[in-house]
C-alpha cells in the first residue's frame, strides 16, 4: 500500500513538475527541447522540496492551530507558511544556480517574477494536501461515528441484558410474591414501579443520552422496589446545588451506580447503608459507606462499562474512596 501511494505521489509530482516547466518555456518563450532533462530536473526538485515543506506546514498547523480553533487564523498561517517555504526554496535554487552551479543570470527573470511563480507553484500544493486531509478526518470521523454507534447499542444490549437477567428477576418477582398476600396495596404499587422499570429500560433502544430529570424519575421506581425489598435497611438523598436537569448522561447511570451499592456492600436495619447523590453544575456525584458483603453475583453491566461509555464522548468518570467513603463523579455529556 505503501509503495501504491509513493508511485502516485511520484507521478503526479512529475505531471505537476512537467505543467510547471511548460508554463515557464511559454512565459519565458524558451526553446522546448533546450536541456529538456535539466529543466525538468531543476522543476521537480524544486516541486520536491516544496511538497515536504508544505506537508510539514499542514501537521505544524494541525497540531498548534486547527481549522476547528480559528479557521481565520489558520488560512493566514497558510497563506505566511507558503510565503516563507517559496522563498527559502527560491533562495537555495538561485543559489544553487548562479553560486554553485555559474549559471550567468543575463536575460534571467526579476527576483518579483520567481516569487510570483514560486507562489502560483505553492499554493495548489498545499491546497491538494489540505484536501487530501479534509476528506481523511471526514472518514475517520464518519468510521469513528459508527464505531460509537455500535459500542452505543452493545452497551444497551448488555444493559438491557443485566436488567432482565434472572437474578433480578427473581428477587423482583420474590418480593411481589410474598406482597400478594400480607400486603395487597404494596403489591400493586410495587408491581406498578418494576413495569415503569423495565418500560424505561426497554425505551433506552434509540436514546444514546437522556437527561437528568428521566433519569430521577426512573430512579424513583427503583429506589421504591429497593425499599420495598430492604425496608429501613438503607437511606437514600438527593442533594441538588444546582437546576441541572436539563443536562444529559448515559442512560441508567444512576440505576447501575445504586445497584452496584447495593452488590458490594451489607444492609441492615442495625448497620445501614447511606447513599447519596448530589447534583451540581459540573457532576452527579454518587456515594456511600463501605460495609463489604459477602461474594455476591458479579453479572451486569457494573462500573467499568459506564467508564467505557463515558470515555467514547471524552468524558472521564472519576472514582474516589476513603476508607469509610466509596464516591463516583459522573460527568454531563451535554450541558
Amino acid at each position: 500500500m505503501n509503495i501504491k501511494r509513493l508511485l502516485i505521489f511520484f507521478f503526479a509530482t512529475l505531471i505537476y513538475a512537467l505543467c510547471q516547466m511548460l508554463f515557464s518555456i511559454i512565459l519565458m518563450k524558451e526553446e522546448l527541447w533546450h536541456n529538456f532533462h535539466i529543466q525538468l530536473s531543476a522543476h521537480y526538485t524544486v516541486i520536491l522540496a516544496m511538497c515536504i515543506a508544505d506537508y510539514g506546514l499542514l501537521l505544524f498547523l494541525n497540531r498548534y492551530l486547527p481549522y476547528s480553533k480559528n479557521i481565520f487564523y489558520r488560512i493566514v498561517a497558510d497563506i505566511a507558511g507558503i510565503t516563507v517555504i517559496s522563498l527559502i526554496v527560491m533562495g537555495i535554487f538561485n543559489y544553487l544556480i548562479y553560486e554553485v552551479l555559474l549559471v550567468p543570470q543575463a536575460g534571467m527573470p526579476s527576483f518579483l517574477v520567481k516569487f510570483a511563480f514560486a507562489m502560483t507553484t505553492n499554493i495548489p500544493i498545499l491546497l491538494v494536501f489540505e484536501l487530501i486531509h479534509y476528506f481523511q478526518s471526514e472518514q475517520k470521523a464518519i468510521a469513528d461515528s459508527e464505531i460509537a454507534k455500535r459500542k452505543v447499542l452493545l452497551f444497551q444490549h448488555e444493559t438491557l441484558r443485566a436488567q432482565i437477567n434472572p437474578h433480578f428477576l427473581f428477587n423482583s418477582l420474590n418480593v411481589l410474591s410474598s406482597l400478594i398476600y400480607i400486603n395487597p396495596d404494596s403489591a400493586n404499587k410495587f408491581t406498578k414501579a418494576l413495569s415503569k422499570t423495565y418500560r424505561y429500560v426497554l425505551s433506552l433502544t434509540r436514546q444514546p443520552v437522556v437527561s437528568v430529570a428521566e433519569e430521577l424519575d426512573a430512579l424513583d421506581a427503583y429506589i421504591f422496589m429497593m425499599r420495598t425489598r430492604f425496608e429501613n435497611a438503607f437511606t437514600f438523598t438527593v442533594n441538588k446545588t444546582a437546576v441541572c436537569e436539563q443536562h444529559q448522561v448515559i442512560p441508567l447511570t444512576l440505576q447501575l451506580l445504586i445497584e452496584n451499592a447495593f452488590k458490594h456492600n451489607s444492609a441492615t436495619e442495625e448497620s445501614q447503608l447511606h447513599i447519596t447523590i448530589t447534583i451540581d453544575s459540573d457532576y452527579i456525584t454518587v456515594e456511600n459507606n463501605i460495609q463489604p458483603s459477602t461474594p455476591a453475583d458479579k453479572g451486569g453491566v457494573g462500573l467499568k462499562y459506564l467508564v467505557k461509555q463515558y470515555k467514547m464522548y471524552g468524558k472521564e468518570v472519576i472514582v474516589a474512596h476513603t476508607e469509610h467513603v466509596f464516591m463516583i463523579k459522573i460527568p454531563y455529556i451535554q450541558s
